[in-house]
């Protein structure tokens, strides 16, 4: 603590006596002191590099595994979109045919002439069309899962974004409240003072020694809260714990408008998964109705026989017999329309649903902003003067000691508040503002996590 604000006190200890006056001076520069080397004092000290917002977010995509999941969902669907549109592989076969068991000729492959040893090939002939539309519906899943991806993340952008708001606001709960416990600190050492001096009462002493006790539970609070917030944190972004976090989002602008949601939500990561999922299911319903054509198989069968016997050769065509065509092929193509109808239906309540939440939020973030406005130019300034009024009626002995500390309650609780609704406000413009992932973060998704694993700054 700084010894020139302490001489006052000191000097007048050496004399015997403690005026009130000199203990007041040396609360109010005390606390002018400790409040100014708090707000010089940077949440960033000179080893530590700074962490910002979008920092978080670009270490949270690098590190997530969630997001490597999806891009090997999307590499393993690509990969079954290009063998759908190859034909079977072909059948090779190899037979003993009309092979004697009794008689003089039992087990020999060359003395009856019905004996023959066969070696054939068999293809399946799948329709072109059907080809096709087997290649179309993979092409479609290929689509469902890079909007999973997409989804994926968005979720991390968001996520990522969250924790480390949730980290910020708790942090600078922790200052303002350090800041308060520091003079209501000095309120309970001018009281002592004064007691000793004979100038106090011991109710005054045992007050401000209360209120001081109920801030230290307060300070303890906050750094159990900052605290949850750094491993909340450290969950996107391991290690970041140990960087200070800087910069202040710019909360008061969002990409979105409450006319028209239905149109700006149309981009929606979860929109656009049920609209690829629709398209998935009806192009799975054009294979299903190409599968109700069956494919011709062509079989060639080289037989030799005995010695004194023709060799001979097989030609054969084979095509499945679709009797109950109405139990089985049929049924599969309902399935297949019934899905397409089911996923449309749902992101149509879904899109109404996604409308009515955000419309929710842009309110709930407007209510909080001018709440937050109310608060930074009013509220919390007359608490302020409050402390100040509060502290020259002490002094002049027409107020209390316990009036001063309420007035000291009064204001952290104001600054609380205010914190508390900026808070709000940020989390609410998150989520706004991170509800799709902008062409640059799509195209910088890696391929693999592991090949790109770059340290903290």
């Amino acid at each position: 603590m700084n010894r020139s604000v302490l001489s006052p006190l000191r000097a007048s200890r050496r004399s015997g006596a403690v005026p009130i006056r000199a203990v007041l001076c040396y609360v109010g520069r005390a606390c002018a002191a400790a409040t100014l080397a708090l707000l010089v004092s940077s949440p960033v000290s000179a080893d530590e590099p700074p962490f910002t917002l979008a920092e978080a977010q670009r270490v949270a995509l690098l590190r997530s595994k969630q997001l490597e999941a999806s891009q090997l969902g999307v590499s393993a669907s690509k990969a079954l979109g290009i063998a759908a549109g190859e034909r079977p592989d072909p059948v090779a076969k190899i037979g003993l045919e009309n092979l004697p068991i009794n008689g003089p000729e039992r087990f020999s492959v060359q003395r009856d002439f019905m004996t023959m040893r066969s070696v054939g090939i068999m293809q399946e002939i799948t329709r072109p069309s059907k080809l096709r539309a087997r290649a179309a519906e993979s092409g479609e899943a290929v689509r469902l899962a890079e909007a999973k991806k997409v989804q994926t993340l968005v979720e991390l952008r968001r996520d990522s974004a969250l924790a480390w708001l949730n980290r910020y606001y708790a942090e600078a709960a922790d200052r303002t409240v350090l800041q308060q416990l520091e003079a209501v600190r000095l309120e309970v050492t001018a009281a002592d003072a004064a007691y000793r001096g004979g100038h106090g009462t011991a109710a005054d002493v045992l007050t401000a020694r209360q209120a001081f006790a109920e801030f230290e539970d307060l300070a303890s609070e906050s750094s159990r809260e900052v605290s949850a917030a750094k491993l909340a944190l450290d969950r996107w972004v391991p290690g970041a714990s140990d960087h200070a976090l800087v910069g202040n989002p710019a909360i008061d602008t969002i990409p979105l408008h409450k006319h028209g949601l239905d149109a700006q939500l149309a981009r929606h990561p979860e929109i656009l998964a049920l609209e690829r999922r629709e398209e998935l299911a009806r192009a799975g319903a054009e294979a299903a109705r190409a599968d109700r054509r069956p494919d011709w198989s062509v079989e060639l069968v080289y037989s030799q026989r005995g010695i004194g016997y023709s060799n001979m050769v097989t030609l054969e065509l084979t095509v499945p017999l679709e009797i109950r065509r109405a139990s089985r092929q049929d049924q599969r193509l309902a399935a297949k329309l019934a899905e397409a109808s089911q996923a449309k239906a749902e992101r149509e309540d879904m899109l109404r649903e996604h409308a009515a939440e955000i419309a929710t939020m842009i309110d709930a973030w407007d209510s909080a902003r001018e709440r937050l406005e109310r608060y930074r130019t009013s509220i919390v300034p007359l608490a302020t003067d409050r402390v100040v009024a509060a502290r020259a009626a002490y002094r002049g002995g027409k107020a209390t000691l316990t009036d001063l500390l309420t007035s000291h309650r009064a204001e952290i609780d104001a600054r609380l508040k205010a914190l508390q609704l900026e808070a709000i406000a940020a989390r609410l413009w998150a989520q706004l503002a991170f509800l799709e992932a902008p062409p640059e973060k799509l195209a910088a998704i890696p391929v693999s996590v592991d090949a790109d694993q770059r340290a903290l700054p």
